[in-house]
């Protein structure tokens, strides 16, 4: 709605505002006659009576780590602690909200020159541009060499989406390689968005540890070209990191068999493919 206008009444205005009501009323009882005409004539469409045409389908299974969430709500323990979505939280058990987010929050909100206009269809030019300092770090040569495009995307589920399909169109392996196990919603993600998946070893419960050898030969095993999903951080749900000389390991095989990296960096809401 648009601001309050103020006028000075009138009898002209006052006629107007009868013309206007009689008009109303009259299309309001044609409507209403309509109405009846039709309800008479037309029998009820499917989406009208108590059946949904979408009755077939199944209620998909609950999140397994969101469910975590619900179970840790409904318990009435005072001394019970939620262990199940990666999130900061206070003594008490509340959502910790840090307090250089509440400042940049502040300042946005005080900040007179912000707007709501639309965003370029790439994002945020400096988020995007400091973005990729995070991650390649400034003196990157890629950086240096222009050879880095970033684009800004709803969520890490929806940056995986965009790039799941991008390679799904425009590169010219359709097979991603992801570990085992990996995060729920990878597979559903790349399969979504037209990609084939397959899996390579990287948890051993034996030694609840790295499968580093199991790894080198699945990841080797693979076509040329093929896409290899790798978490950058904090292996979902693992929490088993290579260390840094493993990485190296990875990092030759890789450039040995010309395969594509795609980074996810969980938390940070990013992935990213080196080339």
């Amino acid at each position: 709605m648009g601001p309050p206008v103020s006028y000075e009444r009138n009898s002209c205005s006052s006629f107007s505002d009868r013309r206007l009501n009689i008009l109303a009323n009259h299309f309001v009882t044609v409507n209403n006659h309509s109405m009846d005409s039709l309800n008479h004539n037309i029998s009820p469409s499917p989406t009208s009576s108590s059946h949904s045409v979408f009755d077939h389908l199944l209620r998909a299974p609950e999140d397994p780590i969101l469910g975590v969430t619900v179970a840790y709500n409904k318990d009435p323990s005072p001394v019970k602690l939620n262990l199940g979505v990666g999130a900061y939280r206070t003594e008490e058990g509340k959502p910790l909200v840090l307090n250089v987010v509440r400042r940049v929050e502040q300042k946005l909100v005080n900040e007179a020159s912000r707007n709501k206009e639309y965003l370029p269809i790439v994002g945020v030019a400096d988020f995007n541009k400091l973005s990729a300092r995070l991650i390649f770090g400034a003196d990157s040569p890629a950086i240096q060499q222009n050879r880095v495009t970033t684009v800004q995307c709803l969520s890490g589920t929806g940056s995986l989406r965009v790039g799941g399909e991008f390679l799904a169109r425009h590169y010219h392996q359709r097979t991603i390689y992801v570990p085992q196990p990996t995060w729920g919603n990878h597979p559903k993600i790349f399969t979504l968005a037209g990609l084939s998946v397959k899996t390579y070893r990287y948890y051993a419960p034996t030694t609840k540890g790295l499968d580093f050898q199991g790894l080198l030969e699945d990841l080797g095993s693979a076509p040329s070209g093929s896409v290899v999903l790798l978490h950058a951080c904090a292996h979902n749900p693992t929490g088993v990191d290579p260390t840094p000389e493993q990485w190296e390991r990875i990092r030759q095989l890789i450039r040995s068999k010309a395969l594509l990296p795609f980074f996810d960096s969980a938390y940070q809401a990013s992935f990213f493919a080196c080339n």
